[in-house]
């Protein structure tokens, strides 16, 4: 269980999640993104492919970063929800906040458009 990041070829950062986010990793997850954002990066693709599980606090802490992001003329958008995590946000209709995709490709392509 970890999570990573990294800078992509078109500016934004891209942050990965692998594992159960629920309370181990949200607290890393939280200051991997704050952290970003506290540096100016505010252009954000967060990889859920090795996610099997989210919890209301993971669900929070994206829901956070996102409105950080977007206050600072960026963006937060998603890639990769197994089909049990994408119910999660459509039970919660966060599938009509964020901008989600099936790959790193459209994330990144969807991003670089918005900028």
């Amino acid at each position: 269980m970890s999570i990573w990041q990294r800078p992509t070829d078109s500016g934004a950062w891209l942050v990965g999640v692998e594992g159960r986010l629920a309370q181990d990793l949200n607290p890393q997850l939280e200051a991997a993104l704050l952290g970003l954002l506290a540096d100016d990066h505010c252009r954000l693709i967060v990889d859920l492919t090795g996610t099997s599980y989210i919890n209301s606090g993971g669900l929070r802490t994206l829901v956070t970063a996102w409105r950080r992001a977007r206050q600072q003329g960026g963006d937060l958008v998603l890639f990769g929800l197994s089909r049990h995590v994408q119910e999660v946000f459509e039970i919660v209709g966060f599938d009509r906040v964020f901008q989600i995709f099936p790959s790193l490709d459209e994330a990144a392509s969807a991003l670089s458009a918005d900028a």
